[in-house]
């Protein structure tokens, strides 16, 4: 059976991982997953239901203006989620 899956959310977590550790903001899952959540809300999604599908999205996001937009909507997260922590 088909599953439906959002790639930018993998592209997200592994930015958002990656930006907390270098940013010396609180790490814990509930500020992880606000993050995400905010920075996906502000991108475009890329959904595929197809390994073939997949790999033609994934080519596509090699595109550097995208990883510069994915960092960009990481970076405006984590600083509203620092200023208004939900923990």
């Amino acid at each position: 059976m088909p599953v439906m899956h959002n790639l930018l959310e993998d592209m997200v977590l592994d930015t958002v991982n990656e930006l907390l550790q270098k940013e010396g903001v609180c790490s814990c899952e509930q500020c992880k997953l606000d993050v995400a959540a905010i920075a996906l809300n502000s991108l475009p999604p890329r959904y595929v239901v197809t390994a073939k599908g997949a790999s033609y999205a994934k080519a596509d996001m090699l595109d550097m203006q995208k990883y510069i937009d994915i960092i960009g909507a990481v970076t405006k997260a984590i600083k509203l989620v620092k200023e208004h922590p939900r923990h």
